[in-house]
């Protein structure tokens, strides 16, 4: 039987004027948003979008819907935060409302708790709408399970660049490299080199299996499987593009009984 979200047999939240919803577009296939989400996106005055957000999902706002870029690209000029957030402010105070629209979940790498503070400290009511993570999402679409029996009971989500753009060199990557059988490297590509270099050289093995997964869950998306020693050289030779997910660990190796009809190569 099929129904409408007017007809499903559970309540979805009213979204009143005045709130802004923190919501996760997931990374990239529209099919992958919630139902918390299409809901943000029928109901919403305004829906202020990050630069990862599929243009088909904005498609499912409603018809007099505004819809505001906030998008941030490396190296290109750029919404700056502290505006965009106060920009979600001044939006709900003129009674509108608000969808803060991002890529993957707002929580992961998403800077949704920032802006989640600014509005609690300016008195605007919100609510967060998990969304499916590139980590999660990108890997499944990839035939890369994030946890596998008897391989590995833990995985460590990693940025690839801190807030200035550079390596993250305040993570303790010897206890990354030494405590967590599976990496997953979001925004990693730029510094691929560095980040190789600096795990093999606090102890991971040269010859693990890498794979840098580009345009995850979209059908542009690739993979390549390649070596933590060879990965970034593999990357510039095959021209590789991000956005990017680098995925180290002997999950990888799995993908070869696990590739699904969706690849592309």
């Amino acid at each position: 039987m099929s129904c409408t979200l007017e007809e499903l047999p559970f309540n979805l939240p009213l979204f009143e004027f005045g709130w802004v919803w923190l919501a996760g577009a997931g990374p990239g296939d529209p099919g992958l948003i919630t139902l918390q989400t299409l809901n943000g996106l029928r109901n919403a005055d305004v829906i202020v979008y990050d630069a990862l957000v599929n243009p088909q999902i904005l498609e499912l706002a409603k018809k007099d819907a505004q819809l505001e870029f906030a998008g941030k690209r490396g190296g290109r000029p750029s919404a700056k935060q502290p505006d965009i957030s106060s920009r979600l402010v001044a939006l709900a105070k003129q009674g509108l409302r608000v969808l803060r629209l991002k890529g993957g979940d707002p929580f992961i790498f998403g800077r949704g708790a920032e802006e989640a503070a600014i509005l609690a400290e300016a008195g605007v009511p919100f609510r967060i709408l998990p969304g499916v993570t590139a980590g999660i999402g990108g890997l499944a679409y990839a035939g890369i399970p994030a946890t596998a029996r008897d391989i590995n009971s833990a995985v460590t989500f990693i940025t690839g660049h801190s807030a200035t753009g550079e390596m993250p060199e305040s993570l303790d990557w010897k206890s990354l490299a030494r405590g967590s059988p599976v990496l997953v490297i979001y925004m990693g590509l730029k510094h691929l080199t560095n980040i190789s270099a600096r795990l093999i050289e606090v102890g991971r093995d040269p010859t693990e299996a890498v794979a840098i997964i580009s345009q995850a869950t979209l059908p542009e998306q690739t993979v390549l499987e390649t070596t933590l020693a060879d990965c970034a050289r593999e990357a510039e030779r095959h021209r590789v593009q991000p956005p990017t997910l680098i995925v180290v660990g002997q999950v990888v190796e799995l993908r070869a009984g696990l590739k699904w009809p969706f690849q592309s190569e």
